[in-house]
């Protein structure tokens, strides 16, 4: 693990980087947008769909995968039987496959129950 972790330090950093420079120059996109006063019904639509405070499942799904991999890894190291790096991320796969599993019925629920619900505003 020890030759592997200058590795992951980079990508992180790397990953970091390149996550915040998306998110700056979607924000400039969408100002942009709003400035040439483009913003239609469609364009409305799209924004709300990607923006933080609209109605978005997708940091729903991905909370439930990481909480359960996280949960799937304090399991494997802090059960009483010995088990190796393969079973625990095994089981670490499987706890992922089940969040996404319980996830998808809470969409399904949602998209249908969307179009009765008043927006907020």
């Amino acid at each position: 693990m020890t030759d592997f972790t200058p590795v992951l330090v980079l990508a992180v950093i790397f990953g970091g980087i390149i996550g915040i420079i998306r998110a700056k120059s979607d924000y400039q996109f969408r100002q942009r947008l709003i400035d040439k006063g483009a913003v239609d019904e469609k364009v409305q639509e799209m924004l709300a769909k990607s923006s933080f405070g609209g109605h978005n499942l997708s940091n729903l799904k991905w909370g439930m995968v990481l909480v359960a991999i996280g949960a799937a890894a304090l399991i494997g190291r802090f059960l009483p039987y010995d088990m190796d790096d393969g079973g625990t991320i095994g089981l670490m796969f499987i706890f992922a496959g089940v969040a996404f599993l319980i996830y998808y019925p809470i969409a399904q629920r949602y998209e249908r129950n969307k179009g009765m619900n008043p927006p907020h505003n």
